[in-house]
Formats: structure tokens, sequence, C-alpha cells
């Protein structure tokens, strides 16, 4: 058995799962009983494929902007370093469902952009490695299997 490790994706046996999917990752409660929901949005399958740079880069901006017009408790939203996901955290979110059709929402805003939210050296650190239509396809393969996003693990 594996040592059990202090980040919790570490302790996800990553050749079990079967992305797409959204899957909440934990609760961690506040003092003063707020809670900040934690989820994984895994867009490719680990270890087998990845999203380019430039395309996760567009992503990642069109993301962090067109999300909070769908929800007022997003804390933030981050790329995953091995490149085949997102970590979403949410302040006191009770329906965990409801996150499918923020994400669903924003990703359809992604399909319309014409734009790279702040893509530009004053408001990006590498401006230049974008990619709107690198996003788009990210988006697009993303919603083509929306039915699959809450099974985690695949058919058995």
């Amino acid at each position: 058995m594996a040592k059990q490790m202090n980040v919790e994706s570490f302790n996800l046996d990553h050749t079990k799962v079967r992305a797409p999917y959204v899957r909440l990752v934990g609760i961690t409660k506040g003092q003063h009983g707020d809670e900040i929901a934690k989820y994984d949005i895994r867009f490719k399958q680990p270890n087998k494929e990845h999203m380019d740079m430039a395309g996760l880069h567009s992503i990642e901006h069109l993301l962090a902007e067109n999300i909070r017009n769908h929800h007022d408790r997003i804390i933030d939203i981050g790329p995953m370093g091995c490149q085949t996901g997102f970590y979403l955290a949410v302040l006191n979110q009770t329906d965990h469902d409801e996150i499918h059709d923020v994400l669903e929402k924003t990703l359809n805003d992604v399909l319309e952009a014409d734009e790279v939210p702040a893509c530009n050296e004053v408001q990006c650190g590498w401006a230049a490695n974008h990619s709107l239509e690198g996003a788009k396809v990210i988006a697009r393969d993303m919603l083509a299997k929306r039915s699959e996003w809450k099974d985690v693990f695949g058919e058995e």
C-alpha cells in the first residue's frame, strides 16, 4: 500500500479514473462555519493525453473570467501542472450538481468568445502563449462528453 500523502490528488489512483469528469475532492470547514468545496475538473485522461499549453493558458483565462458570471462564490479556478485539468474552489457550495451546470455555461462562453481576456503583456505573464482556437477545441471536447462528467471511474 502506498504511503498516505498530504495532497488528496496524490492519493488518487490516476490509472483508475476516466476523464472527463467533475469530482468533489473535499470540503474544508472554516472556524466560523464557512465551507470551501474543492473540485477536480478533469478534461484529459491522466498519463494518456494533455491540453497543449497555449490552449490551456487561454481556457484558463476564459474560465477564470467567465465562471464568475454564472456563480457568485467562486474563490479560484486554476490549472493542474500535469495539464489534464483544473481545480475549482467554491465557497459554501452545497449543491454539487450545480457546478456541472455552471461549468457547462462557462464552456459555452468559451465557444462564443472572440478574444482571450487579459491576453496582453500588462495583464498576463506570458501573453505570447495563447490560442483561442485551442481553448475552443478543449471546451468543445469537454462539452461533447457532458453526460460522462459524474462518472469518475468509468465503466467497471
